[in-house]
């Protein structure tokens, strides 16, 4: 397998720690490790993978040079086009056969074990030429994912039956008391080759703009730039809307893995729950100096000035540099809506 790994976003919902010029992939947000660094950790078998394309834009490739160890190569995208372009400009590198194994750079993955079974099982489907997802067990009525209907049984997987964008929290409900829907983790397998025929027959005009832009691209050692004037014409679609939704050959593969998206400050405390990493007292936690004060699953995260908080439940307390974050975990969601997240270094 090939693994490719997208660094786009900014993840605008961990403002203030993630912020533009350093956004949360390249963060260490549990642990000493990075996301990015433990997403090149979990496919570094030499026995198993071959070494990773790194899919990232400008203002980012020395981030991901400076955090990547071992043989990595870089594809830098002049202008952020969403992640099938993204996926197409990296699969386009690759030899048409190889099977792209493709994974965000900034989800958190407890059980590596069972993330290796998976994506081997979607790997065997990716040869025949379906196109996988891996699916995650719900744990309750999310709104923040994308859901995928299970349909007919294949070899180590399902067909997906339906696609499901974010939905609203009584049909989330209604999912999970059917038993029919998992979350869907983002990460990919297909066959180089075969993601780009189905591009070429869902989205002509984008798979010409980027095989147009892969010809005239500047290829280094290390790093391949595509030509900006093709991709600049193309409308930002993600691969499900893309291709996923429209290919007859999706499919899923179950993933009992731990998966998180770290996708704001609640999910990133519920995670450090689960890894029962600094827990405290009353399902208090706390990165930097913190004292609570009959307080009750409050996250404190300091780089440096002690927080002191007082009979509040169910709050994050964010500081970083000249900025400070205080919001309900319920409506964590909304951190990216925020000027401050929205307009970073803008007056």
């Amino acid at each position: 397998m090939h693994p490719v790994i997208l660094c786009g976003g900014g993840g605008t919902r961990l403002w203030p720690v993630s912020r533009n010029s350093f956004p949360k992939p390249f963060l260490p947000l549990l642990g000493d490790r990075t996301l990015f660094q433990q997403s090149i950790d979990r496919v570094s078998d030499p026995n198993r993978f071959a070494a990773p394309t790194v899919v990232a834009g400008e203002a980012h490739s020395s981030l991901v040079a400076s955090q990547a160890s071992g043989d990595v190569r870089i594809v830098i995208e002049p202008c952020a086009r969403n992640t099938a372009a993204a996926i197409a400009l990296a699969a386009h590198t690759l030899p048409p056969d190889d099977i792209m194994l493709v994974c965000p750079s900034d989800h958190h993955i407890s059980n590596v074990d069972a993330f290796h079974s998976s994506v081997f099982a979607a790997s065997r489907l990716a040869s025949q030429d379906w196109l996988v997802s891996l699916a995650i067990e719900p744990t309750g009525p999310a709104t923040g994912y994308g859901y995928l209907q299970t349909g007919d049984p294949l070899t180590g997987g399902h067909r997906i039956a339906k696609f499901v964008e974010k939905p609203d929290l009584e049909t989330a409900k209604q999912f999970l008391a059917s038993g029919q829907f998992k979350w869907n983790a983002g990460i990919f397998a297909f066959r180089a080759g075969f993601l780009l025929k189905e591009l070429n027959r869902h989205r002509p005009e984008m798979a010409a703009l980027v095989e147009k832009s892969i010809d005239n691209g500047q290829n280094t050692e290390t790093s391949f730039r595509p030509a900006a004037a093709p991709l600049e014409k193309i409308t930002g679609e993600s691969i499900d809307y893309a291709v996923m939704e429209n290919t007859s050959r999706a499919a899923m593969v179950g993933a009992d893995m731990g998966w998180s998206d770290i996708g704001d400050w609640d999910s990133l405390a519920k995670t450090i729950c689960d890894a029962n990493d600094g827990l405290g007292k009353e399902g208090n936690l706390a990165r930097g100096p913190a004292d609570f004060l009959e307080c009750n699953d409050v996250l404190a995260f300091s780089d440096g000035p002690r927080i002191s908080v007082i009979g509040l439940d169910n709050v994050c307390v964010v500081v970083n540099g000249d900025e400070v974050l205080v919001t309900s975990r319920d409506k964590a969601q909304m951190v990216g809506k925020l000027p401050g997240a929205l307009f970073q270094g803008e007056a």
